[in-house]
């Protein structure tokens, strides 16, 4: 048994009386604990007019309770050497913390505060309203981020899932507390919470921190998201730029597809490496951009399959020719030596973030959100192992056949019509 396998196997879950699922790792060797809760709502989660609204909420987090100030809230973690973040995806929010060991109740009696006892005082919501103001012109100032953002909005266009976790001005200055307090309480169950905590960590110690300090939160049932289905469609957003940012997507597939691993290692086999197929036609056998890749972004329920690249308004629709021709010739043709790099490049990838704390926490409070259970690395790399390269050459061919997106920021007066670039798909 290989030293990741006797930690797996080391993984205790427990479920408290309220529904919350708390999983520690212990993990030999390491002296600091890494912890954290996730609550399986993002920004897909929002009505309308709760457009950002997840995403001040991880900022409000760190800006006071009815126990601690919003100096006192950094200074109990940093004072033990500690850090404390939170994050805001389409479909999590974490709120996480690394200390040493011995101030493992410290931590998560910090994050339990948070959760349960801010105050989001009107002054310090204000402030970081407009905080979070500066933070939207930025990505406006930036045109990858910007494409990025266009990118999932017309992929997924009118849909929750496409919007921007940022959201817009006009919805973030219109927040109060009444609005934050109400969408956590439909959405923050304990049902769709996990503490996960790895490292120096000893989990009677960990569940008996977290029951004092999340075990008073109300079960409840949060709503599900409304079903997400991906529609295609494009934006040209001509801006006086050096360069053109351009993003082209197709439709992907959800992690519960049993398709998943071939589309993934499609993605990889195509533009995932200085080897893949794009790197050496795009990059290095025309110069036509710096960097290109292609990716794959699995959901619950949908996906989402793109390529990007930055290229000069006069080598635009050039790029996008070689683009479509070698994700057509790819599809009919990945060889075996590819499928067999890409496998373990995406290996590596996987044993690589399980080595970390904070990788291991993640991995666990994930997958029991999605799966009610931790998967182990061994049975995700004998999915890997599995694949064929019938399965790819399919998974291929089945997402250039979708209806294509297009996202694109700067002189983009030459990229051809959507209809010319999805012929190209299909030639």
């Amino acid at each position: 048994m290989s030293p990741l396998e006797r930690s797996e196997a080391a993984i205790r879950i427990t479920r408290l009386r309220n529904g919350l699922t708390v999983a520690s790792e212990t993990i030999p060797g390491v002296e600091t604990a890494t912890l954290g809760v996730w609550v399986s709502a993002g920004s897909r989660n929002e009505r309308e007019a709760e457009h950002g609204l997840s995403h001040l909420i991880e900022h409000m987090a760190f800006k006071g309770t009815a126990r601690r100030s919003a100096r006192q809230i950094a200074e109990d973690i940093e004072n033990v050497g500690g850090e404390i973040n939170a994050a805001t995806s389409t479909e999590f929010t974490s709120y996480t913390a690394r200390v040493l060991g011995q101030d493992i109740e410290l931590a998560i009696d910090v994050l339990g505060d948070i959760l349960t006892n801010s105050v989001f005082d009107p002054a310090e919501l204000k402030r970081e309203k407009n905080v979070i103001l500066q933070e939207y012109a930025a990505v406006e100032d930036s045109p990858d981020e910007a494409v990025g953002d266009a990118f999932m909005e017309v992929a997924f266009s009118g849909q929750a899932i496409g919007r921007p976790i940022l959201g817009k001005p006009e919805t973030i200055t219109s927040f109060d507390g009444d609005v934050i307090r109400a969408f956590m309480a439909r959405e923050y169950t304990p049902a769709r919470m996990v503490f996960a905590a790895a490292g120096q960590v000893d989990h009677d110690r960990v569940v008996d921190a977290v029951g004092r300090a999340l075990g008073s939160l109300p079960e409840g049932q949060a709503p599900e998201p409304a079903p997400a289905a991906y529609t295609g469609g494009e934006r040209r957003m001509p801006r006086r730029l050096e360069q053109a940012n351009l993003m082209i997507g197709l439709p992907g597939v959800s992690f519960r597809d049993p398709s998943y691993f071939a589309t993934h290692i499609f993605a990889q086999a195509l533009g995932g490496g200085l080897t893949s197929r794009l790197w050496h036609e795009v990059r290095e056998t025309r110069g036509l951009a710096y960097s290109v890749d292609a990716f794959h972004w699995p959901f619950t329920d949908c996906g989402l399959f793109g390529i990007g690249a930055g290229t000069s308004a006069r080598d635009l629709a050039a790029l996008v020719d070689v683009v479509t021709q070698t994700s057509r010739e790819a599809a009919r043709g990945i060889e075996p030596v590819e499928l067999a790099r890409a496998r373990a490049q995406l290996k590596v990838a996987l044993l690589a973030a399980l080595e970390t704390p904070g990788g291991r926490i993640d991995r666990a409070a994930r997958q029991l959100l999605a799966w009610g259970r931790i998967i182990p690395a061994a049975e995700t790399i004998a999915h890997v192992d599995a694949v064929t390269v019938e399965e790819v050459r399919e998974a291929g061919a089945r997402t250039l056949a979708g209806p294509a997106t297009i996202a694109a920021i700067g002189p983009v007066k030459t990229l051809q019509p959507i209809a010319r670039l999805q012929a190209g798909f299909a030639a």
